[in-house]
């Protein structure tokens, strides 16, 4: 039924939108619905999240984001979009005595196709109000954005550069250059060339780093477009070769080094910026996860998505607290802690029987049965950091299936065979040493 009024928006597993190239976040809001008072047969949007870019109004639905699955039909169908580009008059908010008492209104006008439909340069026209039910909303501030990101019409593409001002510049100052320099007309002149040309070299200095911010975030912008690619899942292919999948892991390497197109802020989220920077994080953390084993360490985590956010660093409180509000969110990833204190996420598909039974297979081999293993020996197995391996090891110890011993060398672990002794065995207990120790204690004791 949205679909009918309004362009579906693409949302991550997580309930995060999926932007545009180009295309950053500007605002949220929450409690935010949606209405048309001039149509009696427009749907009802009720109590959703309003997130303004420099592209496009978002609007999800709350109540289905959190509790839909991580298929993408379902959290599509939950987000619509207003396109910029179809907005075509914003409306002064309207002060009297009655809007005091009620929820504040922003009213646009947009274009709309002879269906009914909103889109850029329809044939029809149709005002759309946004009902801000939210005690902590600030529709004035909102209202100010969304003038400015109307205004700069950021989505559109502009066809050339201007660049003639800097060949008049200079063309000034050399015509100039051949003036007499003489008396104190000469030396005024002569003044106001070199703040000319001081001028100019600041404007090109400028220029080049414009450029340069430019080209920078054209980079993180297509570093953003392919990392959502890899995000949508393997090709399917079975003729994948091991240089491929090789080519592969070095291109999530190198997008994870880039960065965050549009990181979420305490500025643009509001009353809302722990709950979006965990769906950000979420969505973040996949490629991690799988080049780690299902499993990487918080402090991993932190140093991985603060570099990718560039300068809108978050703290440790902030990351720990996005990771408590998983079990809120049907997100495929979650915080564990280990009886040592020891924080690390995880998938929720990680198995520990897995790495349990790879842990038992090198516990094992003749090499480890005569002189243990060791962290390091596990992280080389289990291909992760030594702390997370000594982690499992010790868990795998709980169960019974392991014992340590503790030297100056640190801890070595074997396999448990006390678990596997039958008392009522003799001949058992005799292989294990423990016969011969029972008959040399009654011959002494007799």
């Amino acid at each position: 039924m949205a679909g009918n009024w309004f362009p579906i928006a693409q949302l991550t597993s997580s309930g995060r939108p999926i932007f545009q190239p180009g295309e950053v976040e500007s605002n949220l809001l929450s409690s935010i619905d949606i209405e048309s008072e001039e149509n009696p047969n427009f749907p009802v949007f009720k109590s959703g999240v309003l997130i303004l870019t420099t592209h496009r109004i978002i609007w999800i639905d709350e109540s289905k984001n959190n509790n839909s699955s991580s298929s993408s039909s379902t959290s599509s169908a939950s987000a619509i979009s207003i396109p910029l580009g179809a907005v075509t008059h914003i409306f002064s908010p309207k002060k009297s005595i009655k809007s005091m008492f009620a929820s504040p209104r922003i009213r646009f006008q947009v274009s709309v196709s002879t269906a009914g439909k909103v889109e850029e340069k329809g044939s029809r026209s149709m005002v759309i109000t946004l009902v801000f039910r939210g005690s902590k909303s600030d529709p004035d501030t909102f209202v100010t954005k969304f003038w400015e990101a109307w205004r700069a019409r950021s989505w559109e593409v502009l066809s050339s550069e201007k660049s003639d001002s800097n060949e008049k510049n200079f063309g000034s100052v050399e015509s100039s250059s051949g003036l007499r320099m003489a008396g104190v007309s000469g030396i005024l002149r002569k003044e106001q060339e070199t703040w000319e040309s001081t001028d100019k070299s600041l404007q090109d200095a400028f220029q080049d780093l414009n450029a340069l911010m430019g080209k920078a975030k054209e980079m993180v912008m297509l570093a953003e477009k392919m990392r959502l690619k890899l995000l949508s899942g393997p090709t399917g292919q079975p003729s994948t070769t091991d240089e491929e999948m090789g080519s592969k892991q070095d291109m999530q390497d190198w997008l994870l080094s880039v960065g965050i197109a549009s990181p979420v802020t305490k500025e643009s989220a509001g009353a809302l910026y722990h709950q979006q920077l965990s769906r950000q994080l979420a969505d973040f953390v996949k490629i991690p996860l799988e080049r780690a084993g299902g499993m990487t360490a918080l402090i991993d985590v932190y140093c991985l998505f603060n570099r990718a956010r560039g300068t809108e660093l978050i703290s440790p409180e902030d990351l720990l607290q996005a990771c408590a509000i998983w079990a809120k969110f049907d997100v495929p990833v979650m915080l564990r802690k280990f009886d040592s204190g020891v924080m690390v996420i995880q998938n929720k598909s990680h198995s520990d029987e897995e790495v349990f039974a790879r842990i038992m297979a090198l516990v094992l081999k003749p090499e480890a049965l005569r002189l243990g293993v060791s962290a390091s020996d596990a992280a080389m197995t289990l291909g992760i950091a030594p702390a997370l391996a000594k982690e499992h090891l010790l868990t795998a110890e709980t169960k019974g299936l392991l014992c340590r011993d503790v030297s100056a060398e640190g801890f070595r672990f074997y396999i448990n065979l006390f678990k596997e002794i039958d008392l009522n065995d003799i001949h058992l207990l005799k292989d294990y040493g423990v016969y011969s120790n029972w008959a040399s204690a009654v011959s002494v004791s007799g």
